[in-house]
């Protein structure tokens, strides 16, 4: 992976959220403080393996600033215009615009050069029309934590549906067992099975935000409970580590979203790097944290926040006091030394991938908008 700069204003933020809510077409990049790179190429041919990030690199100082060349809205972020191997993205430098049409060709009525648009018939949206596009980011890397329980907030745990007995009194389950499950399963008919881990605590107020989930395997509804009899029954599907009694069930999630478009969060958003994934001191590129801010702070898949070490506080040399005592603080500014790429959003919690860094991540690390 690419290493590439990530420094811009916080006005280049604040002219993107303001263009995005609007559904209006940005200004150029150069307008704005969003700057293409000095020895940006004029065109790139994708391949397979590319993704958005080393794309957008290759043009940009800063990979968020993907949607505002390209003219996006808030909704084609997250419904983007794919791009395929084998395409060529130009860069019209006379506009500050990307584009997949030529410079000067191919423009149609209002000359702006843009994507060309995919129109579809009215239908169910399935996952092979994204088949082969290229990712926003190197997909193995995050493959694991789309598909798995990773976080249960508070009203999750209190009401999860929770596994009292199994069949003949088993107690290792596996592949084909059955088991019988006590609580509302909401009408859902196939389930993930986790066991709640270490609590997520938010550096700042030391509250618990959620409780890591430790993924033990699948199991579908076999019948649901009949008049007179309190449990459902299921089967197990698959197991990944030793399930039983007391054991919680979570409804199995959609297909995730494996293409996200890097951009700015759509408000400013101040976090705090809360754990690193498997329990480490420190992190590098392509590991994966927690922080403390989530869907109800702004943060949505595809989000770039950039990563600060928090200033310290150091005594002030000029100061005088008794024998050292008493003497003033001077606060010094965080360290900003890298960029997290959200990819999953809880309502308190977000899962961030470690792009760029020139240091360690460690918990406590401040993580917030570009700026």
């Amino acid at each position: 992976m690419k290493n590439f700069s990530t420094v811009a204003t916080r006005a280049a933020a604040v002219a993107l959220f303001a263009v995005a809510a609007l559904g209006a077409a940005p200004a150029s990049a150069q307008t704005s403080n969003c700057t293409f790179r000095p020895d940006a190429p004029d065109q790139h041919v994708v391949v397979k393996g590319d993704t958005l990030w080393d794309i957008s690199g290759a043009f940009l100082r800063n990979p968020w600033c993907w949607p505002q060349v390209w003219g996006m809205n808030r909704d084609q972020i997250r419904n983007p215009h794919w791009i395929y191997p084998g395409q060529i993205v130009y860069f019209d430098r006379a506009r500050g615009r990307l584009s997949l049409n030529r410079p000067g060709a191919g423009e149609g009525g209002d000359g702006r050069g843009d994507p060309p648009l995919m129109r579809l018939s009215p239908q169910v949206r399935s996952e092979s029309l994204e088949a082969g596009a290229v990712p926003s980011i190197p997909a193995g890397a995050i493959e694991p934590y789309l598909t798995q329980p990773l976080v249960v907030e508070a009203n999750e745990l209190a009401g999860a549906p929770r596994i009292v007995a199994s069949q003949e009194g088993r107690v290792y389950l596996g592949e084909g067992d059955r088991v019988y499950v006590r609580g509302d399963i909401k009408g859902g008919a196939s389930f993930q099975v986790f066991r709640p881990g270490n609590p997520l605590r938010d550096p700042e107020t030391g509250k618990v935000l959620a409780h890591e989930a430790a993924y033990l395997g699948s199991v579908k509804l076999v019948s649901e409970a009949k008049p007179g009899v309190d449990v459902h029954t299921f089967q197990v599907s698959n197991t990944l580590q030793e399930m039983g009694v007391g054991d919680l069930l979570v409804p199995a999630p959609p297909q995730p979203v494996r293409n996200y478009v890097p951009h700015a969060p759509l408000r400013p958003v101040g976090a705090r790097v809360m754990s690193i994934y498997a329990g480490v001191t420190y992190a590098g590129q392509s590991q994966v944290v927690t922080v403390n801010r989530g869907s109800v702070d702004g943060l949505d898949i595809g989000a770039v926040l950039q990563l600060y070490h928090l200033g310290k506080t150091v005594p002030d040399p000029d100061s005088k006091g008794f024998l050292g005592m008493g003497r003033s603080t001077l606060k010094l500014p965080d360290e900003q030394y890298g960029s997290l790429f959200i990819f999953r959003v809880f309502n308190n919690v977000a899962y961030g991938l470690i792009m760029q860094v020139t240091a360690p991540v460690q918990v406590g690390d401040v993580a917030k908008s570009p700026e």
